[in-house]
């Protein structure tokens, strides 16, 4: 899992239209459960393509401190499991910046009689885990934390369990797996009822590994989740798909663009991820879809966008909301160059994020001479021409990549404080961009 070498401070303007393709790196998503999952599993996990960056390295480390092995090459991951039998790591297990991390290895510490000590960097620590505290304590594990939030570090006793069923308030992937994960040594069937279109990755894997559960769907575009506990794991291998998120912003800038046209190469086209490139098509871009296949039980494609010569303002509603809430930040680049005024709606979650993304979005985007406004539960954004300017990434990857590509449109330089942050998910994002055609000063090629 390598990493390109940066600066912290960058600055981007427009060079020539973009154009060409690139490859995003395995999705994030997948490749921490993937690596997870092998850590239970009983045998040899053999993941290809995985996330390089730093939110899955710390997944990576979490699993060798509860027992698995983890051996890191070019371009793959092998992960020798336990076969269940989890040992008690020695040291607090740092997730970093990653939530998915922690929320995962809480659902996976619950199984493990004696404390887990799990903690996080600035950001995580101030993110809440309440949501998966409360229902693994009716579980039967013990969850400590910091505040009313439930903030790490957090400290996980676990034990003997015992199935529950349980409505997250929001729906949430993290969650759903998180007890999932529990419940697959809880006694009973766990299940989880999400009333919303949340990610499906854990569905979809789990059986690759030899897990059984039952998936019904719900009228309200969500879904019914059951596994019965008591059940083992079996190694596998798999091919991650491109990351959609990581793709998005340059599929955006592309968007934003008259006469631009890029592609991102084996990307994943899982429907509960694709609700940027049907923005995309509502706003006026031209969005094509090739090479369609399946990896590990994703859809996989080649999504190829074209710059109109005008893009038109649209109202996100919030159902749609879910399917496109870790690319609001991409979104953003294409809304400020639509005509008039587009809005974002049910994403209130963005505000507890890496960062308040609202805040910082809005920010960010009036610091570039753009109109934007804050909303409870979004935001909205006039198009317009911009101006440059200096923005904050408030050290969160979305954000740092959403101005980057904001910058591939700007006759003057947008100047970011500082992109270290891109490390988390997509290290080589600079050399990208520059290649297809944007000016990037201060990133090593």
């Amino acid at each position: 899992m390598g990493e390109q070498s940066v600066t912290r401070s960058v600055s981007i303007r427009r060079g020539e239209a973009l154009r060409g393709a690139f490859t995003p790196p395995g999705d994030k998503s997948i490749t921490h459960r993937a690596v997870l999952f092998g850590a239970l599993a009983e045998g040899e996990t053999r993941i290809v393509h995985p996330n390089p960056g730093e939110d899955c390295e710390a997944s990576c480390a979490a699993a060798a401190a509860l027992g698995a092995r983890v051996d890191r090459q070019a371009d793959s991951v092998r992960v020798t499991g336990t076969g269940g039998a989890l040992s008690t790591a020695r040291e607090p297990i740092d997730c970093g910046n990653s939530g998915t991390t922690m929320r995962l290895l809480a659902g996976i510490a619950a199984r493990i009689a004696g404390p887990t000590h799990l903690v996080g960097d600035a950001s995580l620590s101030r993110r809440p885990m309440r949501r998966i505290a409360e229902p693994l304590e009716q579980m039967g594990a013990r969850v400590r934390g910091s505040g009313e939030a439930v903030c790490a570090p957090l400290t996980v006793e676990g034990g003997s369990l015992a199935a529950i069923s349980h409505t997250p308030r929001v729906a949430s992937a993290q969650v759903a797996t998180c007890l999932l994960l529990a419940g697959l040594a809880a006694r009973g069937t766990t299940e989880v009822v999400l009333h919303g279109p949340a990610r499906d990755h854990t569905e979809r894997m789990l059986p690759a590994f030899g897990g059984v559960l039952e998936v019904r769907a719900l009228a309200s575009g969500g879904r019914r989740v059951r596994v019965a506990g008591g059940q083992r794991l079996t190694a596998c291998a798999l091919e991650v798909a491109g990351d959609a998120s990581a793709a998005a912003f340059l599929l955006a800038a592309a968007a934003a663009v008259p006469g631009a046209e890029v592609t991102a190469r084996r990307v994943s086209l899982n429907p509960t991820r694709a609700g940027l490139l049907r923005v995309l098509e509502a706003m006026g871009a031209e969005v094509a879809i090739g090479s369609r296949s399946e990896q590990a039980g994703e859809p996989v494609g080649d999504v190829t966008v074209r710059g109109p010569r005008r893009l038109h303002a649209f109202d996100v509603p919030a159902e749609w909301a879910p399917t496109l809430i870790d690319e609001v930040p991409a979104w953003t680049v294409a809304a400020s160059a639509a005509d008039g005024v587009s809005r974002v709606r049910g994403a209130e979650d963005l505000r507890v994020k890496e960062s308040d993304r609202i805040g910082a979005l809005v920010d960010g985007l009036s610091a570039c001479g753009l109109e934007a406004h804050a909303h409870a539960d979004g935001l909205s954004v006039r198009g317009g021409v911009p101006s440059g300017g200096d923005v904050s990434t408030r050290l969160d990857h979305r954000i740092a990549m959403a101005f980057a590509a904001l910058g591939a449109r700007s006759e003057a330089a947008i100047r970011l404080d500082d992109v270290a942050c891109v490390r988390t998910s997509f290290p080589d994002f600079f050399t990208v961009l520059r290649g297809l055609g944007a000016q990037v000063d201060g990133v090593a090629a």
